[in-house]
């Protein structure tokens, strides 16, 4: 299956990172390209080369697109978007446009929570075996960007999310994982279960002699195998995976085969255990040695924004969690720490539920600072976490992350731990996580 772009009228909607690559490759292949952004820059015209619309029904209907690409922020069903595909013009997504070009074989890796870590391990021991591999996806690189540097003899090891994946078809991975499933993004997918329709599209599209990495404790994960052509090879913490990669004691074992120790492992929590025996599943299935596996994990230095140590000050230890964007993750990251938090939450609400937080706070910590931005916002989740934790610990107003990281330097003792794992998207006072977390990391190298 092919794509011809050669003289076709295509629209991109979304002009930052994927956008611009979608862009970029749409010209290399003789496409007439125009774009449409919700908040259009008229300097970024010059650099893209193409001209730049506001994001509108009539907009898009004048352009008379043969095409629609989306970027990954823009939700696919709507209205001005359904109404195209009635007309009969085909609207896809950055990765499936990349999918057409991508030379090489193709790693795929989604999850709620730990994506991005075990896609950066992915990549970190393929290369520390001495196996030919590229990153990117929804880490870095977007997918449509690495089409020049992919080539047939190179593994392209891609971190993908239920936005990138919903509009697939033609995508396909030699290899894909799932982490886990739980409920996020509700505000863009509605419910969970389209939620969980839109990571499983990622095995779906998989063919005989491909593989499926999953999580046998994951219920969702679990339906996940039903529906792929797949070979399903499962990873569980519990040590009751029917084969695979498995946890027991402080061993992790490959098909019953030990390799590495719990103890040796240089990240926080079981879920970052799991993570490990996810990358290392897809390793060995990608032809790496388990000797050199256990050597390239001992060396992985990590992932930034993800239970990243900050510095120590007085005794007090700080850690930036900024990539906890859902419930799940400030979850996983409270449970990597024995006692004595003083818990950063709040954010743009994305439809969660803040209950789960409760019995953990309650056995952990100290005291939570909420952030976010300031009525009349209308996501502001800080209000929705207050309310579901009420009486489980004392609470503190911030509304700003510098006020939260002060309020912690007066209140916190020698022997506690300052942990910022937000629960909730940062869109409401930063461009993303990674900008959130720097400012975190930031005021507190300030702090004296």
């Amino acid at each position: 299956m092919s794509i011809e772009l050669a003289g076709k009228s295509v629209v991109v909607v979304g002009t930052k990172r994927s956008g611009k690559a979608a862009i970029d490759l749409l010209l290399k292949h003789g496409a007439r390209v125009c774009a449409l952004d919700a908040q259009p820059a008229k300097d970024d015209e010059g650099a893209l080369g193409v001209p730049i619309l506001l994001q509108t029904p009539e907009n898009l209907e004048t352009a008379a697109p043969d095409l629609i690409v989306l970027s990954p922020a823009v939700p696919y069903d709507l209205p001005m978007f359904v109404a195209a595909r009635t007309r009969g013009t085909p609207v896809i997504g950055e990765v499936e446009l990349a999918s057409f070009f991508l030379k090489g074989p193709v790693i795929g890796i989604t999850g709620s929570n730990g994506k991005t870590t075990t896609t950066a391990l992915t990549g970190h021991l393929l290369k520390a075996c001495g196996i030919e591999a590229q990153v990117g996806g929804n880490i870095g690189t977007a997918v449509t960007a690495m089409v020049e540097s992919s080539s047939e003899t190179q593994w392209n090891v891609l971190e993908l999310s239920s936005f990138q994946l919903e509009t697939i078809h033609h995508f396909r991975a030699r290899i894909s994982a799932c982490l886990n499933v739980t409920p996020d993004h509700l505000d863009r997918h509605h419910t969970f279960e389209q939620y969980a329709a839109a990571k499983a599209r990622l095995f779906e599209t998989q063919q005989p002699g491909d593989f499926a990495v999953l999580n046998w404790n994951d219920a969702t994960c679990r339906d996940f195998a039903k529906r792929t052509a797949a070979a399903v090879h499962w990873f569980s913490s519990a040590g009751d995976a029917p084969g695979g990669m498995r946890l027991h004691g402080d061993e992790l074992f490959w098909d019953g085969r030990p390799f590495l120790r719990r103890s040796q492992l240089p990240l926080r929590g079981l879920h970052n255990v799991e993570n490990v025996m996810a990358a290392a599943a897809i390793a060995r299935l990608a032809g790496a040695a388990l000797e050199s596996i256990a050597e390239g994990v001992l060396t992985f230095p990590g992932v930034e924004h993800r239970i990243e140590f900050v510095r120590s000050l007085h005794g007090v230890s700080y850690f930036n969690d900024s990539k906890a964007t859902n419930v799940d993750a400030t979850l996983k990251a409270i449970e990597a720490f024995d006692g004595g938090l003083w818990l950063i939450l709040g954010g743009k609400d994305k439809g969660s539920d803040y209950g789960p937080l409760r019995q953990p706070l309650a056995k952990r910590a100290k005291g939570a600072l909420l952030i976010g931005a300031p009525p009349p916002y209308a996501y502001a989740a800080a209000p929705l976490i207050r309310e579901a934790l009420d009486g489980v610990l004392p609470l503190f107003d911030c509304g700003t992350l510098a006020r939260a990281v002060c309020y912690a330097r007066e209140h916190a003792s020698a022997g506690d731990t300052v942990l910022f794992a937000p629960a909730c998207a940062s869109f409401d006072q930063f461009e993303n996580f990674e900008e959130r977390g720097r400012a975190f990391k930031q005021l507190v190298a300030e702090l004296f």
